[in-house]
């Protein structure tokens, strides 16, 4: 990605913000103008952005040469779509979660005087997303299906959301529950389809491809996105906070892991009944203990096998695409990620 298409996806926030805030459908004052546009900037482009531009950079791929200056706008402007979703999860999740901080900075809902009213702001995110496809795509053949796109992997979102919830419940903290099926199904629909497929999907579908056709795109993109999960667990624990930009929890918030999960399936009797006793509790010295059973059990070489056996796998599948464009597009978010510090 050139520093000029990052610079030029950039301006594209500030474009649909202003038509987002002259809306003609709503009777904006100007304290309601100035809340959205303040709540937009503290939600919308704070993060590295890499879904959003995976969009543009996708469609380039598929293209195979310079993009006209239309094809930039909305093949942006449909990253944007996704960055204002991904939004409206995170808003919504950190209540639910009782978050602290997103991003190196409070969460929304933290601030004095916005709490609760982060419960409506995240439905105003969601409802922005209709209106710009709406404004910028309404014309395009392909306009009901990115309708379609966006709704459906919203749902697959939210259900894995709720799936996430109910199997983390607090106060019933039961380990027996955890399996890698549980922790695919949590992952694949929580994180994968709105991260790795949606970007591909919209690309495809701005080409004038039929997504029907690419089933096997999207199964290879869930793979990735499973991938990149558990590469996440696995930082969690073992990523240096410094690189990272947190400091992980998981170990505390009895989170259902990667790591937890291998750790149940290598564990002795013995060793199980010290993670049940250990796993999802606040004291520092019960997490050293859960890091410390990882390291006897060597999760960090078992993540090694199982990150160059994914990759592997996952670079065979690519090469058996009949389209070298979309080769070059799945290669190039396999590169951002594997062997990623951070």
């Amino acid at each position: 990605m050139s520093t000029d298409l990052k610079a030029k996806f950039l301006q594209v926030y500030d474009t649909l913000k202003s038509e987002l805030i002259n809306d003609p459908s709503f009777e904006f004052d100007d304290d309601s103008r100035q809340w959205i546009e303040k709540m937009l900037d503290y939600n919308v482009p704070g993060g590295k952005l890499n879904r959003g531009l995976s969009v543009v950079d996708s469609y380039q791929l598929l293209k195979g040469g310079e993009l006209t200056d239309d094809e930039v706008f909305l093949a942006s402007t449909l990253g944007w779509c996704i960055e204002w979703l991904q939004a409206y999860f995170l808003v919504l999740d950190d209540i639910m979660d009782e978050s602290h901080t997103r991003r190196g900075q409070p969460c929304w809902f933290r601030l004095p005087k916005v709490g609760m009213i982060a419960a409506n702001d995240g439905i105003l995110l969601r409802n922005h997303v209709p209106r710009i496809l709406k404004k910028h795509f309404r014309g395009k053949p392909y306009y009901v299906d990115l309708l379609d796109l966006f709704n459906e992997v919203e749902f697959q979102t939210a259900s894995g959301q709720m799936i996430d919830l109910i199997t983390t419940l607090v106060g019933e903290k039961d380990l027996s529950k955890y399996s890698l099926s549980i922790h695919r199904r949590i992952v694949q629909y929580k994180t994968a389809y709105y991260s790795f497929y949606l970007p591909v999907a919209c690309a495809l579908l701005m080409f004038g491809e039929d997504l029907d056709k690419h089933v096997e795109v999207k199964n290879v993109l869930v793979d990735m996105g499973t991938y990149f999960q558990v590469q996440d667990d696995y930082l969690d624990c073992f990523g240096a906070p410094e690189v990272i930009g947190k400091i992980g929890t998981d170990i505390e918030d009895f989170k259902c892991s990667w790591l937890v999960v291998k750790a149940l399936e290598l564990a002795n009797e013995e060793q199980k009944k010290f993670l049940h006793e250990n796993y999802g509790k606040k004291y520092p010295s019960s997490v050293a203990k859960v890091k410390e059973l990882y390291n006897t059990l060597n999760l960090q070489g078992v993540f090694e096998d199982y990150e160059n056996t994914s990759y592997n796998k996952l670079i065979t599948t690519i090469e058996g695409h009949p389209s070298k464009a979309v080769q070059a597009v799945l290669k190039s978010f396999l590169g951002k990620i594997y062997k990623r510090q951070k």
